[in-house]
């Protein structure tokens, strides 16, 4: 199955041609009003503060003039008030491309059976993605979800962002995008090839009891960039020899971002492809979205994707099945 099945068909891209059409006359609108509305906006709040600081300053100590107590709250309030007025000036450009995403998505998903785009929710698979494939994090984001099935193909995939900790102290487990699928042959256990970690976290790893064990591919660079565990090492050895070893040596051949991803877990395949930027984002409203430079991109990249989820479904089927 190649990423060229993936791709849209010439009556949709014509669709999506349309769209974008329509798209740039509404852009060019709330650009405009953006334009306004920005300096209006945060431009009261500042004449406000000014206006207000001034009349403070006729109860204040004349040492403490603009700088006393009272100004500097009304300073710190006044800028959370021009944030927040600056995000409700953009608010028709944000409403927009939000509006855009939601019609563009599911034209380029055309090909899928029951597709079904989400923005900002938990997506149904993720609670049941082995931990073991990122590592430990404590808080997640989500942004867009594409859900489906293509032909005896069904996936869910979406972005998202794992981490831990918060502000400078904040280290991230994963970002990128994350496609969910039903194996062709259900794994009697858990698969994961993770990113090796380093020699402190297979330390404590050592120190408490974990049901997961390591074993190796026999390919060296790949047993130096992976770590590969399972609860089952009977059924994980001629995959991870085989088949898997395989799939991730062609995913380093061919993902240009990050180091991908593979878990199994009864019959649920994840597959993580790491990306630092947002897959579906949309240039600032005040660039115009051109159809090879903005949008055919994603489209390839979505058909190496859902390929490659392909290919990785396949790992565990026998090779009848496979074929």
């Amino acid at each position: 199955m190649e990423a060229a099945d993936f791709m849209p068909s010439e009556a949709v891209i014509v669709g999506i041609r349309h769209n974008i059409e329509a798209y740039e006359a509404k852009r060019a609108s709330a650009q405009k009003q953006v334009r306004w509305r920005v300096p209006l906006f945060v431009g009261l709040v500042i004449v406000f503060v000014v206006l207000t600081a001034w009349l403070f300053n006729s109860a204040a100590d004349p040492n403490e003039q603009w700088l006393s107590t009272p100004h500097v709250f009304l300073y710190l309030g006044g800028f959370i008030v021009a944030v927040l007025l600056y995000f409700q000036a953009l608010r028709p450009a944000t409403r927009l491309q939000q509006s855009f995403r939601d019609t563009l998505l599911p034209m380029i998903f055309g090909f899928v059976r029951d597709v079904r785009y989400q923005h900002g929710v938990r997506p149904n698979s993720f609670d049941r993605m082995p931990r073991e494939t990122v590592g430990a994090f404590n808080r997640q984001s989500f942004d867009d979800t594409i859900s489906g099935r293509y032909e005896d193909f069904p996936f869910e995939l979406y972005e998202a962002k794992l981490w831990e900790g918060s502000g400078k102290s904040e280290t991230t487990a994963f970002k990128g995008v994350i496609v969910a699928f039903e194996t062709i042959e259900p794994f009697p256990g858990t698969l994961v090839a993770a990113r090796r970690a380093n020699k402190m976290v297979h330390f404590f790893r050592g120190m408490f009891a974990n049901k997961m064990q390591e074993l190796s591919s026999g390919v060296a660079e790949l047993d130096a960039a992976y770590e590969f565990r399972t609860d089952n090492i009977e059924a994980a050895r001629p995959l991870v020899t085989g088949r898997l070893a395989q799939a991730l040596t062609w995913l380093g051949e061919t993902w240009p971002y990050d180091q991908a991803r593979v878990a199994l877990s009864g019959s649920d395949g994840f597959l993580l492809m790491p990306r630092s930027k947002n897959f579906f984002e949309l240039p600032d409203i005040s660039v115009p979205i051109d159809y090879n430079t903005h949008v055919a991109p994603m489209i390839a990249d979505l058909g190496a994707m859902l390929a490659t989820a392909a290919l990785v479904r396949k790992i565990g089927a026998k090779d009848e099945a496979a074929g």
